[in-house]
């Protein structure tokens, strides 16, 4: 019998929730280990965050709860801050493919060739078969009946008809770059100009000639600045990573200036820095990230979403009183996501089927409480339980590999996200088109040579 589960181990039905690259690999690696697998994406396409759309929100800071939901948070010109040599899956690389002259070959290549090799993965591995479209989640909840004990209730909606259907176990691959964070800002309420949070952000258009703040200095924020300064009359980074008294002209620009936090916003229109100075802006762009939000699930109380923490949650993927029936595929964040959600993955999978075994709920619970109190005792917020900076990411996925008793992620492709992530920083204009990692790229693609050498004869295998 698995943990926390009334049905023996073996081949299961899985409903995994969301069609992006996590939901994508988890169904690829459930059907891999045997399982049954149904898909539920409430879009029309595969890609989650990465299928683009033009549209957004009436709301510009979504705040309202009732509001239509636009479920891509990309920008036009967004392009990848990750290698695609890194950012690809273990065993489908992401390289540069043959093709007639409509994909994007570069390095740091735009969304839609991440796309684009999304879908080719779905085709290599017929995953589209399994995905239900155009089906929105409503409920997921634990089976109440004594029967039926720890299997999964899911409800789910389509212009068709309502579903109600009973699964071994529930793969959530939602993503978390949908519902906004905002920033708090003093007295905002009667500051008169516009505000809208990068979820909402498409095109520099509509902020032509104007005076712009933006609120966050993460990857999104450092991008949106400069997209925007092409055509702004002023544009105003405030940042919480710099010290008070910065104030300072980006490289490059004469309308792009960095400052720290805001003090305080004035009914007249000025926004004071906490270095002094004031500017009349027009508009507040906030860059601030999102919160993980699950509104179809229903755990009793088992799972909860505490100053954007999800848990408890075992090594970020299950709840110790749910386990295996509910598990989490990609919650960690600042990391190379792909080969992530695979190797979580696996990992599910192989617990599902009993071919890896979990600790005991007492365990899982306590080594999940002291992970939170070593993260309490550092100093670090629970908003930042998820982040995994430095080596925690690598020392992650390779503890996830020798679960699975797969191999652990390449050096090449660890040090090749350490050198980019550095560049980020050093280079934030110029790093996606200038690099210094050619004999990491040489390590790559020998590796992809190897991998495409021997795929004609592991493809059989691979996809059952």
């Amino acid at each position: 019998m698995a943990p926390g589960s009334n049905h023996p181990t073996g081949s299961h039905h899985v409903a995994v929730i969301g069609a992006g690259a996590a939901g994508l690999v988890a169904a690829r690696e459930l059907r891999r280990e045997g399982h049954s697998v149904v898909v539920l994406e409430r879009g029309s396409q595969i890609g989650g965050v990465w299928a683009y759309t033009s549209q957004v929100e009436p709301d510009p800071l979504s705040l309202d709860p009732a509001r239509p939901v636009v479920h891509s948070s990309l920008y036009k010109s967004l392009r990848t801050n990750i290698p695609r040599e890194c950012m690809g899956f273990t065993d489908f690389p992401f390289s540069t493919r043959p093709h007639d002259g409509s994909r994007d070959p570069r390095r740091h290549p735009g969304h839609s060739e991440v796309l684009a090799y999304l879908r080719d993965f779905a085709k290599e591995f017929d995953i589209e078969e399994m995905i239900r479209f155009e089906t929105e989640v409503v409920r997921a909840e634990p089976v109440a009946d004594e029967e039926n004990s720890g299997r999964w209730r899911v409800e789910s909606r389509s212009s068709d008809a309502v579903a109600d259907e009973i699964y071994d176990a529930v793969v959530v691959c939602n993503g978390h770059y949908t519902e906004p964070r905002h920033a708090l800002v003093s007295g905002i309420d009667s500051w008169p100009g516009k505000q809208i949070h990068s979820h909402n952000y498409r095109v520099p258009d509509p902020f032509k000639d104007q005076v712009v703040i933006v609120i966050g200095s993460s990857a999104s924020g450092v991008d949106i600045c400069r997209d925007i300064a092409k055509v702004a009359k002023e544009v105003h980074v405030s940042s919480r990573s710099t010290s008070l008294e910065t104030y300072e002209k980006l490289p490059g620009y004469d309308n792009l200036w960095l400052h720290p936090t805001i003090e305080t916003a004035r009914e007249d229109g000025s926004v004071v820095f906490k270095n002094g100075k004031t500017v009349y802006a027009d508009t507040i762009m906030h860059c601030t990230g999102y919160k993980y939000y699950f509104p179809f699930l229903d755990t009793k109380g088992e799972v909860t979403v505490d100053d954007n923490r999800v848990g408890p949650l075992y090594k970020h993927v299950f709840p110790p009183a749910l386990a295996p029936g509910l598990s989490f595929i990609g919650l960690p964040w600042q990391i190379t996501p792909f080969p992530m959600f695979e190797l979580q993955s696996k990992w599910v999978a192989a617990v599902l089927s009993g071919r890896v075994s979990l600790p005991s709920q007492d365990e899982m619970m306590e080594d999940t409480k002291a992970f939170y109190d070593k993260l309490e005792a550092s100093g670090i917020p629970k908003r930042y339980t998820h982040l995994m900076p430095d080596d925690s990411q690598f020392e992650y996925d390779n503890w996830l590999a020798d679960q699975c008793d797969y191999p652990r992620i390449e050096k090449w492709r660890e040090e090749m996200f350490y050198i980019g992530f550095k560049r980020i920083y050093a280079q934030s204009a110029t790093y996606r088109d200038n690099w210094d990692d050619d004999h990491l790229i040489v390590e790559a693609y020998d590796d992809f040579v190897k991998f495409m050498s021997g795929y004609a004869e592991l493809l059989p295998m691979l996809k059952t």
